[in-house]
């Protein structure tokens, strides 16, 4: 039987946009925390050859929101809100974003991920906060 981990990993990994855009993408879940890899490819550069800061985003945003659905066994949750931090570039390698839960309410949770180059210096970091959603997590929405 798989676990809640293996199952939010896989839902994550089968949405639309990790197996068509963020196509190298990779995900490690454990209680409150999670990790988020991409191999950085020209795809992603804005104009001066270097990450667009929707990709710091996306992948702050995904650590921080696993590491919170990794303690909300029923159902997704949602972002309500998330602030980012860009400290320096990335052109090349794999970059990862650590997800970490920093407080847990009844119904409010608020997480921080840092996102790290392959050198495994920091190049953003960010802090959001998430709330329970009314859709169970289920099949319907790739959680099996």
């Amino acid at each position: 039987m798989s676990t809640h981990f293996q199952k939010l990993e896989r839902m994550y990994l089968s949405a639309n946009m990790n197996t068509h855009i963020y196509d190298t993408t990779t995900i490690k879940i454990s209680e409150a925390e999670a990790e988020i890899g991409l191999t950085v490819s020209e795809k992603y550069f804005h104009a001066l050859g270097a990450i667009h800061g929707s990709v710091y985003f996306k992948l702050l945003d995904d650590a921080a929101f696993f590491a919170v659905n990794s303690i909300v066994t029923d159902v997704f949750v949602l972002t309500t809100s998330f602030n980012i931090n860009l400290v320096r570039p990335a052109n090349q390698g794999i970059i990862r974003s650590v997800g970490k839960v920093r407080y847990r309410s009844k119904n409010l949770w608020t997480a921080e991920s840092t996102l790290y180059n392959e050198a495994g210096k920091e190049i953003a970091f960010g802090t959001g906060n998430f709330a329970k959603s009314k859709v169970a997590l289920s099949e319907e929405i790739g959680y099996l």
